[in-house]
């Protein structure tokens, strides 16, 4: 079982930064897959960015392509996912997920029912 604790959510004004923070416990020597999805009230979540442990690959959501960077820290087991130009549509809940996400032709999906997710931590972005 894993278990994922994120941290690092707030309000910020349109075009400031955010560095969200994903503590990962248990075991993930079996891990595909990392990375970040969000969502807000009414709407399905949506995946944000993708990093492969195996190699280091990451794949980004179209929408926040050169603004969003995911980083892992392996030595102290977590996930970062640094956020800059923010903008009033990133405002959302932010989730950690342990291969809870799928990459098909760049597009990053939710897997139901799959792997693990933390409680959410939430982005608002003023105008």
């Amino acid at each position: 079982q894993v278990q994922l604790v994120e941290s690092g959510g707030g309000s910020v004004q349109t075009g400031g930064s955010l560095t969200l923070s994903c503590v990962i416990s248990g075991d993930t020597s079996s891990t595909y897959c990392m990375g970040w999805a969000r969502q807000v009230p009414g709407k399905q979540r949506e995946g944000v960015a993708v990093i492969y442990p195996g190699d280091g690959r990451t794949v980004y959501a179209d929408s926040v392509k050169g603004r969003f960077t995911i980083s892992r820290d392996i030595a102290n087991n977590t996930l970062y996912l640094q956020m800059n130009s923010l903008k009033p549509e990133d405002t959302a809940t932010y989730y950690c997920a342990d291969d809870s996400l799928s990459v098909v032709r760049g597009i990053i999906s939710i897997v139901a029912g799959f792997g693990s997710w933390g409680q959410g931590t939430q982005v608002t972005v003023s105008s």
